[in-house]
């Protein structure tokens, strides 16, 4: 049996704008965008993982918020989970540091006019009903 890996995907969220990430590696995903983030190592809690990977990759200082509900399948034996996250005050803003060539603010009406990773999609999708709901 393989064991599972999660992945931790950040909704970094902005003046209401999503920050999105394209990946400049490896190269059949370059060129794509997605939510930032990366693997969660062993014995790392998943908002911890998530830190982590938004100061290595775009070299802020952020906190979860809140666990976007469900998780998205990837390549096996990966699997995605997302976490609405904010910047904290006095972070540097994000820069492409790892994995990444460009970063766009979005707005709500712009989300969809970046060509996000396909499995990054249902992810985006629950994102946004997630803060449609809480904004009600």
């Amino acid at each position: 049996m393989t064991t599972r890996i999660v992945v931790v995907g950040a909704a970094l969220f902005d003046d209401g704008r999503l920050l999105a990430a394209r990946r400049s590696a490896p190269p059949e995903l370059a060129g794509r965008w997605e939510l930032p983030g990366g693997k969660v190592e062993p014995g790392e809690r998943p908002e911890a993982a998530l830190v982590r990977e938004l100061s290595e990759e775009l070299g802020v200082d952020a906190e979860t918020v809140e666990r976007v509900p469900g998780e998205w399948p990837l390549k096996p034996p990966y699997t995605l989970q997302v976490w609405t996250a904010r910047l904290l005050p006095g972070s540097p803003r994000p820069h492409p540091l790892e994995d990444h060539d460009e970063l766009r603010w979005l707005t709500p009406a712009d989300i969809w006019t970046v060509a996000w990773l396909d499995q990054d999609v249902p992810a985006v999708r629950e994102t946004l009903a997630l803060l449609d709901a809480r904004a009600r």
